[in-house]
């Protein structure tokens, strides 16, 4: 007997598979998740009743009339009532109710039902069904990898401070010869989990066609038995390696029990052994951890009398995928706007797009070792990344004229074009950016006062520098302030001239009078 109803679009999908796709039942099991059991009765059914794919125009209670025969037989014989199994299940919860007293209640109401031993029976059966099938999944050399997070950490000492920061140990399993593959990683984030599939698969040497993870955030977004979804970083990773990701079931360690087993065997014959060691670097801790593990990969298995590089070498090895020819970089995606300063911020730190995109926004693009920003799917910049916080990253194209004008400034130049004026300006502009513990810092001090030249006659300028010396005051602010007394002062001793009018004689009116 089939163990379960299906429903007349699942028996569909079963003939399907079975005669259009040609499928072995197992195959076809695992794609409708039933059990294989249940696939070959109801083909065998199938068969009996001469139904055939594609199925005739039936609906699903005549379909399961030609499949079932004898169960529209059975529902002519007398059925004995059943009791309701939940709630026997609730009464036998409490202290002192066992099956006889609940058979004997039952009695009660139907005399004529079921004897003891058949109650019981039927109770045990029902409590069987309310089990999920344990079955035991062999897996197929180089088909499979599961991965997951060691749920121990390895502390790492900054020899500076003294402060102890946890590092994550990923780990990766091939459950068909338990060969594993083990990384220290700082952080469990997207762009080392990522990475720790690349670098396992380049350690075992080729690619699986199916990786297992948990339902971490970095590879699943939604954890779902049917449906689960898979974030975008992790699925860009599974199309460039080509293999599907086939997340564990929330609560199903069986699922990932190979990895569930290895990660064990790493925290006690990889990290646990190096409890005692104290690391001042990832590095360090990663060396020590490859040193284990190449230990525990050449132990031998009890159970198949040979270590798991054996084991790899025969079963996984010759069945793995092919490294692709070019290798895969994480890449992290976001979009930004881009600052007043032309400037967009990725982890903390700032690089520069061409000025004219201000207030713009752009995408970003961000690998291990560079920075890509894209403006409507065009490139517009690219940066070396750069992980210090707080700093700038800057392009001299990227930057507008008159800040180019600003970066070519030095010293040196400032000092020439005030010597070029007069020595007192000259004087100024040195004891300006003398006056300051960065130069830098007084370029636009000096550019201004230079400046001053184009609005001032250059005497008054060499006057208003020479007040500010004495006055040991070396500012821009000091030399403008002294240059507008100097011009009122000028102003003050110039007649005014009287405007032109035609009442007005001048002095060559009497001469050509005379």
């Amino acid at each position: 007997m089939a163990q379960e109803r299906l429903t007349m679009r699942k028996i569909r999908e079963i003939l399907r598979l079975k005669y259009e796709a040609k499928l072995s039942n197992r195959a076809i099991a695992g794609a409708c998740k039933i059990s294989n059991s249940t696939v070959g009765e109801y083909l065998k059914r199938a068969k009996a009743a001469r139904v055939t794919w594609p199925i005739a125009d039936l609906d699903e209670d005549e379909l399961y009339k030609l499949l079932f025969p004898e169960k529209e037989r059975d529902n002519t014989q007398s059925v004995k009532p059943l009791p309701d199994w939940e709630k026997i299940r609730k009464e036998m919860l409490g202290k002192g109710v066992t099956l006889q007293l609940l058979w004997e209640e039952y009695q009660k109401i139907y005399p004529a039902g079921l004897q003891y031993s058949q109650f019981c029976h039927h109770y045990q059966q029902w409590r069987q069904a309310q089990k999920a099938p344990v079955r035991r999944i062999e897996h197929k050399g180089g088909e499979q990898m599961q991965v997951d997070y060691a749920g121990l950490k390895i502390p790492i000492t900054d020899p500076q401070t003294g402060q102890i920061k946890e590092v994550s140990v990923f780990v990766a399993v091939l459950p068909a010869s338990n060969y594993s593959y083990v990384e220290v990683q700082a952080k469990a984030n997207q762009c080392n989990w990522n990475n720790g599939h690349v670098r396992a698969f380049e350690f075992f040497g080729g690619v699986v066609k199916i990786v297992v993870p948990d339902n971490l955030k970095t590879g699943i977004t939604k954890p779902n038995y049917y449906e689960p979804g898979v974030n975008n970083a992790y699925q860009e990773l599974a199309e460039h390696y080509k293999f599907a990701v086939l997340p564990a079931r929330v609560r199903k360690p069986r699922d990932k029990g190979k990895v569930e087993n290895g990660v064990l065997n790493v925290e006690r014959r990889v990290i646990a052994p190096l409890r005692h060691r104290t690391f001042f670097s990832v590095h360090e801790a990663e060396k020590a951890v490859k040193e284990q593990l190449d230990k525990l990969n050449n132990r031998i298995m009890k159970a198949v009398g040979r270590t798991r590089r054996q084991e790899f070498e025969e079963i996984d090895l010759p069945n793995l995928q092919p490294l692709p020819e070019h290798k895969y970089e994480y890449v992290e995606t976001k979009t930004a706007k881009v600052n007043i300063d032309y400037h967009i911020e990725f982890e903390k730190h700032f690089y520069s797009v061409p000025y004219r995109l201000i207030h713009q926004r752009v995408e970003v693009r961000a690998s291990e070792r560079m920075v890509e920003i894209y403006f409507k799917g065009k490139p517009v910049a690219s940066h070396p990344r750069n992980f210090r916080m707080g700093r700038f990253s800057t392009l001299r194209e990227h930057m507008p004229d008159n800040h180019q004008f600003m970066e070519d400034l030095s010293a040196e130049r400032l000092v020439q074009w005030a010597e070029a004026i007069g020595p007192q300006t000259f004087s100024m502009v040195k004891a300006a950016l003398l006056a300051k513990d960065i130069p830098q810092q007084a370029y636009r001090t000096c550019l201004g006062i230079i400046r001053l030249g184009k609005k001032y006659p250059v005497h008054l300028l060499e006057q208003a520098c020479q007040a500010a010396l004495e006055a040991q005051v070396f500012s821009y602010s000091a030399v403008k302030q002294e240059l507008g007394l100097l011009q009122k002062q000028v102003d003050s001793t110039t007649p005014e001239s009287l405007p032109p009018h035609e009442n007005i004689r001048g002095a060559e009116y009497f001469t050509k009078k005379g």
